[in-house]
């Protein structure tokens, strides 16, 4: 199957996929009964793990959404082993991930993800403990064998989007909430394609939000889509009012950044089997009122194409791509930063 193929079925399916939750309260500190988290001492069990880390920073990486539902099937969450999630997060990491292999070494967990046909239709209080079973439990397992056995001691960020997104927010507050000494060696989490509310931060006074390009220990989020999308609309976002802040000027009011100032964009090739650098390609504005990125210089008609059945103007798998050369540039100076360079 071709990237193009690929982007298609991913999208189709991302419109389901994204749990569009509102995260109200502090997540339960209590470890649900019966899960067996997958076991991360095998290396079968990694997307990336670097044999021979040269850096001096880690990327710890959780994927979006990449695995389709069987219809036969339709389990409530995939196997670790499913050949769909194994092809689609090799994909979105060659998209996404790599943007931050100039600053840090990638290691990147395979992680149960739920099935939303099943999830959607539930209450919004089961919706969010759907979640927060195997695949969080799988992802701070992961983190967990990671930072014992992987990381010695050196700074890192975390970087996911869509459900990948939605998967860290119980790592933020659950695992960084009770290993104050690993949350201080966060550099930034890069959390993309997921609303983050003023009342999560609210419930999680360990956590901040980044203010601008250069302050550590935060968290980046956002969320992105065309002006002519109408509010409530966005089936990422729905009605959250996530906290912003802009990819390209680093600012968190509505001060427009124009393409021009933009460091690059990563887009599908005419081919749509591989990704090239774009310039003057994206802009972004805040919209404070919907909690959202704002492109306006794209062409939404010509995104529809690549972007499957995420809606018109929902720009939600080129969150990353779409700011690329941005955060990569970020990354790395907030990496510097903190190391003191």
């Amino acid at each position: 199957m071709n990237t193009h193929s690929i982007l298609k079925q991913t999208g189709k399916w991302l419109v389901l996929v994204i749990l569009v939750l509102s995260v109200m309260g502090c997540i339960k500190d209590k470890e649900p009964s019966g899960i067996i988290p997958t076991d991360y001492s095998l290396t079968e069990h990694w997307l990336s793990m670097p044999a021979d880390p040269e850096k001096e920073v880690d990327i710890f990486y959780l994927y979006p959404t990449a695995w389709t539902p069987d219809s036969l099937t339709n389990t409530l969450y995939c196997a670790i082993d499913n050949p769909g999630m194994l092809a689609g997060s090799l994909h979105a990491f060659k998209s996404q991930a790599t943007a931050f292999e100039t600053t840090g070494n990638i290691y990147a967990p395979y992680y149960r993800q739920a099935n939303a046909m099943q999830t959607l239709v539930l209450p919004e209080d089961q919706r969010w403990e759907v979640l927060r079973q195997d695949p969080a439990r799988d992802v701070i397992a992961a983190f967990d064998y990671y930072i014992n056995h992987y990381n010695n001691g050196r700074p890192f960020i975390l970087a996911g989007h869509s459900q990948g997104a939605n998967v860290m927010l119980f790592l933020l507050s659950e695992y960084m909430a009770s290993h104050p000494e690993v949350y201080s060696r966060m550099i930034a989490a890069y959390v993309t394609g997921y609303p983050v509310t003023a009342e999560f931060m609210a419930a999680n006074k360990h956590l901040k939000f980044a203010e601008g390009p250069d302050d550590t220990g935060v968290i980046i989020s956002y969320n992105t889509q065309s002006p002519m999308v109408v509010p409530g609309t966005n089936i990422v976002v729905a009605n959250n009012i996530g906290l912003v802040i802009n990819p390209i000027n680093w600012r968190r009011d509505e001060t427009p950044a124009p393409a021009a100032e933009s460091l690059g964009s990563f887009m599908p090739g005419n081919t749509h089997t591989y990704y090239k650098k774009v310039l003057d390609f994206a802009d972004a504005r805040i919209d404070t009122a919907q909690g959202v990125l704002i492109c306006s210089s794209v062409n939404d008609s010509a995104m529809a194409a690549i972007s499957g059945n995420m809606g018109l103007g929902v720009y939600h798998i080129f969150d990353i791509p779409l700011y690329y050369y941005n955060l990569r540039e970020n990354a790395e100076r907030r990496a510097n930063n903190f190391l003191g360079k």
